[in-house]
């Protein structure tokens, strides 16, 4: 488990840690920054640390805050309950860090609710789990035979992957009296060397065996062995010698392979193949022999591959001159990579927060990005910015990472997503940059409320309509989105809305369609208005409302009403006797034009439905009155005259110019007279029957008269024959006596009562109609005297040229008979005793020349 330490402001040093106990060096640096130090080779679950109590972060909160890692290569992992860093994988600090000094992992830990970031670096410590090795398993060394004591022969150093005391080496070497080691410091650490103790004699012995050994201060202890093989040559006394001890070369890392890095130089005192020099490497890693390669003959050095500075920013390359003889000189060059702006910035997403609703407040933190340059120095310095039209901003954070916040309101209905590149430069010449697509989602709140295409509305709807008939179509949009966009409708009031107990109109929640609840009638209600709920979905709902007037429109539905003359009291004189029908009086001396009645009369209807005209289309007299075709002014269309009947009856039509037309008619009673006194006996006599069997009356008088007149004729036929037999049978016609010069008086009665002379001895019964009803004497004159009835007998009784009996009725007023008056002879007496005479007396009693007609029958 990997211990932690915190680091402290204030007075005080560190804590003294033992080497086998693995601590954790680093401690927060900041309020956003964690650091752990654990060793290398931890088996996968090892804790590093308590990572979430570190952040400040409770159990209770962890699964609220969502802790968790960046995307980068996963070595560690954190556990979702306890908070914990653990190890996910095996740790080599060596294949990780290579032969840096220090090792160190860093990563960003995430936390939401709110979104934040925290840095975190855990450093690798190194164990000794390295053995010194060499590069060759076997060294060989030749030394002429003429070396003196003291020369020194440089050996190979030995190669520990471990780094700090772990990668400290010391040297062995086999004990041997002619050879002895000797370590030289340098740079690059402890070189072994052989000193030759003694001068060899190739006679005696031409070759040696050593073991040189290579331990380092791990705990344990590792070490590594080669063995030496030292052949006796022939002598060369000079060993070669290079121009300088250590060469240094910088190259820009952009330099192109087989360039020529430098070209070596060393000298060598001796002649012949003693002097001939050849180069080549010493011992480096295998990276620097792959980028780099000497000519052994020339020694030029060339760069064989491309460089990077990013990668490894310093080659340390040795060089061995050898002669002829064998004899070594090395050297060390050291070539120092430069950085150039080669690489562009690179943009990691670490985390985003999409969708955001629309009414998120300003500064609200939208996605955490993280910018790293590979470069250095100022090529490796970067700024970002957004481009794009977005209420959006970037922000640096620390460690290189970056806020996109909000900096104004959103609104979805204007952008439902917002896109922006963000865009990383450095300050390199010339500068590089990168881009990365953001692309927010916004997330819909309900801020809008529905509205009405139109703020009020206007349907027209004829009248007699089917209930349920569709009247209007309103419609509400909004701006939201989902449930907050779904509208409904409602009647919110007005003079036909919901609040009525039996509204007109109802409204289909989810189309808005208006439908009429009943008929509607023009005539009760010409137009009324309803208010309209718009609704939404959302929480808390929104809504608004419209005003809907609907216009009825009229239909012929409605016949005229004649307002003048009325019908109804028309009709109820009519049904009383006629004694109280309306009517008119016209003086007979009226002109033509002259105004009678004016026929009035109203349409319920509207427009050219209640537009009248009337016509004449009955009267008593066609030619002698016309009707005001717009007026309804009854007018003569002619003069009076005195062949005219004086009543009259006029009807008239109203008709409307509707489709189809309705109509009504209006009857009107005129009476022909000079004065009202006159136009009452009139009036007085009508019969009772209405004024529409007049006319059929008329057609049945004509056939009754001449039906009569026939009768008549044969009766008149008959009694003629009888009297001629009669007087046959009696004489000599002493009738003609009573053919005298006076026969009646003129002043008499029209029915004399005693006679003695005449033409036919007839007896009549005198019938006169009497008034319909009584009449009240203001209104009427009285009555004339009435006529005496008399009968055959009375007339013809007693003695011929008698005085007529005292029984017998005379007519008031008229004088008696004058005594010698002729008398009837008495021998007609039997002749009107055989027979009831029958009397036909025709009597005009108005107008209309009607006939009462009294039939006798025979006894």
């Amino acid at each position: 488990m990997a211990v932690r330490r915190r680091q402290r402001l204030g007075p005080g040093g560190g804590r003294a840690l033992l080497a086998a106990v693995l601590l954790c060096v680093w401690g927060r640096a900041a309020a956003e920054r964690v650091r752990y130090a654990i060793p290398e080779e931890l088996g996968r679950g090892s804790l590093v640390g308590p990572l979430a109590r570190d952040l400040g972060l409770s159990a209770d909160e962890l699964p609220a805050r969502k802790l968790r890692l960046s995307d980068e290569k996963q070595y560690f992992t954190v556990n979702e309950e306890n908070g914990n860093l653990y190890v996910n994988e095996r740790l080599d600090r060596e294949e990780m860090c290579g032969e840096s000094a220090t090792c160190s992992v860093s990563f960003e830990a995430l936390v939401h609710n709110p979104l934040n970031i925290f840095h975190v670096e855990v450093a690798i410590e190194d164990v000794n789990d390295n053995s010194p090795a060499f590069s060759k398993a076997a060294l060989d060394l030749e030394i002429g035979e003429l070396i003196p004591p003291g020369a020194r022969f440089p050996l190979e150093m030995a190669h520990d992957a471990d780094v700090g005391s772990n990668s400290l080496l010391t040297y062995q070497l086999t004990s041997n009296p002619s050879f002895s080691l000797a370590i030289k410091e340098s740079p690059e650490g402890s070189k072994p060397e052989i000193i030759l103790e003694r001068a060899l004699d190739r006679e005696q012995q031409n070759s040696f065996e050593l073991v040189l050994t290579a331990v380092d201060a791990g705990d344990p202890v590792r070490s590594g062995s080669v063995q030496i093989r030292v052949n006796v040559t022939d002598a060369n006394d000079n060993a070669p010698v290079f121009e300088q001890d250590r060469y240094r070369v910088s190259l820009p890392e952009n330099t192109a392979p087989g360039s020529e890095v430098l070209k070596l130089s060393a000298s060598d005192a001796d002649a012949g193949t003693n002097a001939r020099i050849t180069y080549s490497f010493g011992k480096m890693p295998a990276k620097a022999l792959q980028k780099f390669v000497i000519d052994a003959e020339s020694g030029s050095v060339t760069l064989q591959e491309a460089l990077d500075f990013e990668d490894t920013r310093a080659f340390s390359l040795p060089v061995e001159a050898k002669d002829g003889g064998g004899l070594v000189a090395q050297s060390m060059v050291e070539v120092e990579v430069l950085d150039v702006n080669d690489n562009a910035p690179e943009i990691t997403l670490l985390s985003v927060s999409s969708p955001v609703p629309e009414d998120a407040p300003t500064g609200t933190v939208v996605a955490v990005l993280k910018v790293r340059d590979r470069d250095s120095g100022e090529n490796g310095q970067v700024w970002c910015e957004l481009s794009g039209e977005a209420p959006l901003s970037i922000v640096a954070s620390s460690g290189g990472s970056y806020k996109v916040v909000t900096t104004g309101a959103l609104d979805r209905e204007q952008a439902s997503e917002h896109g922006v590149t963000v865009v990383a430069r450095d300050r390199g010449r010339p500068a590089l940059w990168s881009s990365r697509e953001l692309v927010l989602e916004v997330s819909d709140v309900n801020d809008n409320a529905p509205v009405f295409e139109e703020a009020a509305y206007s349907a027209y709807v004829a009248e007699n309509n089917a209930a349920g008939a569709l009247v209007l179509r309103v419609q509400a949009r909004d701006a939201d989105a989902g449930a907050n966009g779904r509208v409904s409708y409602w009647l919110a009031g007005g003079s036909a809305g919901a609040a009525g107990a039996a509204p007109l109109v109802s409204v289909e929640a989810r189309s808005g369609a208006l439908y009429a609840q009943r008929s509607l009638d023009y005539e009760q209600c010409r137009e009324f208005t309803v208010a309209v709920r718009a609704q939404d979905g959302g929480s808390p709902a929104r809504s608004s409302t419209a005003t809907v007037r609907v216009f009825v429109l009229d239909r012929n539905d409605n016949a005229p009403r004649v307002l003048w003359p009325a019908a109804a009291a028309a009709a109820a004189g009519e049904a009383a006797g006629g004694a109280a029908t309306p009517f008119e009086v016209v003086p007979r001396s009226a002109e033509a034009g002259y105004l009678v009645a004016k026929v009035v009369a109203v349409d319920a209807d509207a427009g050219r439905n209640a537009w009248l005209s009337y016509e004449l289309v009955q009267a008593s007299e066609p030619a002698l009155f016309r009707v005001g075709l717009h007026s309804g002014e009854v007018r003569t269309a002619r003069a009076v005259s005195e062949r005219d009947a004086a009543k009259q009856r006029v009807v008239a039509v109203v008709k409307d110019h509707g489709q189809p037309a309705l109509s009504a008619t209006a009857t009107l009673h005129v009476v022909l007279a000079e004065s009202l006194q006159e136009a009452l006996p009139e009036l007085s006599e009508r019969p009772a029957g209405a004024e529409e069997e007049a006319a059929a009356a008329a057609e049945l008088q004509f056939y009754l008269v001449l039906a009569l007149a026939l009768l008549s004729a044969l009766l008149v036929l008959s009694v003629a024959l009888a009297v001629l037999a009669r007087l046959r049978r009696a004489g000599p016609p002493a009738v003609l006596r009573c053919l005298g010069a006076q026969r009646f008086s003129l002043a008499g009665a029209a029915f004399p009562a005693d006679f003695c002379e005449g033409t036919l001895p007839y007896s009549y019964n005198l019938c006169v109609a009497a008034p319909a009803r009584a009449v009240p004497e203001a209104a009427w004159p009285p009555p004339p005297p009435p006529v005496p009835v008399l009968s055959a007998e009375e007339l013809l009784g007693g003695d011929s040229c008698e005085k007529p009996s005292p029984n017998c009725d005379l007519v008031e007023g008229e004088p008696p008979a004058e005594p010698d008056a002729p008398q009837v002879c008495k021998g007609w007496v039997s002749l009107f005793k055989s027979f009831r005479m029958v009397v036909i007396f025709p009597w005009v009693f108005s107008a209309w020349s009607q006939w009462v007609f009294v039939i006798c029958i025979p006894k």
